[in-house]
C-alpha cells in the first residue's frame, strides 16, 4: 500500500490564546510530535503538512535533524475540510492511500497508524476512535437533565482517518456539490454513503484544545 499522510495544522488556536501547535510538550513543539509518530510509522511513504508558513518555520526550527521521508508544506483554508482538500491536491503522483490525521492530537503513535492503514486496507475506510464510557445524559432547553442516552455502540471520534485516495477524493466532491460543511472525512464518506470501520485506540490520543491538555499530555508522556 502506497500510503502517504495529510496532517492538518491550519487552525488558528483561538481558544487557546497562543499558538498550541509551536507550544513545547515535554520539550518538543506539539506538531513536531505529531510528525514525529508518522516519520516513525513504516506504513507511511510521505507526510503533507498543512499549515502556515509561519507555523513551518518555528517546526523547523525547532529541530536541524533531517526529515527521513518526503515532506512537503501547503497552505491551509478557511476551513479544516478546505485545508484537507489542498493537501489531497498536493500528494504525489502513485499515492494509492491518505491517512488524514490533526496535528493537535500529538500522542498518536506508530503502533495504531499502522492499524488504521491495516484495517483501510481491508475495509476501504477506518478511522481511529474511542469507545465512550461515561454516563450521558441529554438536557432541555435550559441545561436541566432531561433524559439518559444508552451509550453502548457510541464511540468519541479521533484521526486517523485513513482511506482509498479515490474513494476520499469522491467524498470530497460531493461534499463541495451539495454545499456541506464537515468537521472529519468520516462525515465526507458517510456523504456517499461509505461505511467506514472503527478501530479503537490502544494508546491515549488527546486533541490539544484547552492550556489544561498540555498539562495533561506532559502527565501522559511522563509515565509512559
Amino acid at each position: 500500500m502506497n500510503t502517504s499522510a495529510i496532517i492538518v495544522a491550519a487552525g488558528r488556536s483561538q481558544r487557546m490564546g497562543f499558538d498550541k501547535l509551536a507550544a513545547p510538550l515535554a520539550g518538543v513543539p506539539v506538531l513536531r510530535r505529531t510528525l514525529d509518530a508518522f516519520l516513525a510509522s513504516e506504513c507511511i511513504a510521505a507526510i503533507i503538512v498543512v499549515c502556515s508558513a509561519e507555523r513551518w518555520e518555528s517546526l523547523e526550527n525547532a529541530d536541524t535533524r533531517s526529515f527521513t521521508k518526503p515532506l512537503t508544506r501547503v497552505d491551509g483554508g478557511a476551513t479544516r475540510q478546505d485545508s484537507v482538500a489542498n493537501g489531497l491536491a498536493a500528494l504525489a503522483v502513485g499515492t494509492q492511500w491518505v491517512a488524514v490525521h490533526d496535528g493537535a492530537r500529538p500522542l498518536i503513535s506508530p503502533e495504531d497508524i499502522t492499524r488504521c492503514v491495516a484495517a483501510a486496507g481491508e475495509f476501504g475506510a477506518a478511522s481511529l476512535a474511542r469507545r465512550v464510557t461515561e454516563t450521558l445524559k441529554r438536557a432541555d432547553a435550559g441545561d436541566f437533565c432531561a433524559e439518559a442516552v444508552a451509550r453502548e455502540q457510541l464511540w468519541f471520534m479521533e484521526t486517523p482517518q485513513v482511506f482509498e485516495l479515490g474513494l476520499l477524493r469522491e467524498a470530497y466532491a460531493a461534499v463541495r456539490a451539495r454545499q456541506l460543511e464537515v468537521t472529519d472525512e468520516v462525515s465526507a464518506a458517510q456523504a456517499i454513503g461509505k461505511r467506514v470501520k472503527f478501530i479503537e485506540a490502544t494508546h491515549p490520543n488527546l486533541k490539544i484544545t484547552r492550556p489544561a491538555d498540555l498539562a495533561l499530555a506532559s502527565a501522559i508522556l511522563a509515565i509512559q
